[in-house]
């Protein structure tokens, strides 16, 4: 196995941080709630529904 230049290394945490701060950024952003929201967001009242 070939070693690792201090690049590569650097290039790899550089990526993983910036990954887990895209991680957090969407978490805030989101409010925690990925995707977990029972009622949507927008609703179309037809007229003469019964609903």
């Amino acid at each position: 196995m070939a070693e690792k230049s201090p690049n590569t290394t650097l290039a790899f945490l550089l990526g993983a941080c910036l990954v887990a701060l895209v991680g957090v950024v969407a978490y805030v952003y989101t409010g925690g709630d990925f995707g977990q929201e029972s009622e949507p967001e927008i609703q179309i009242d037809l007229p003469g529904g019964d609903g």
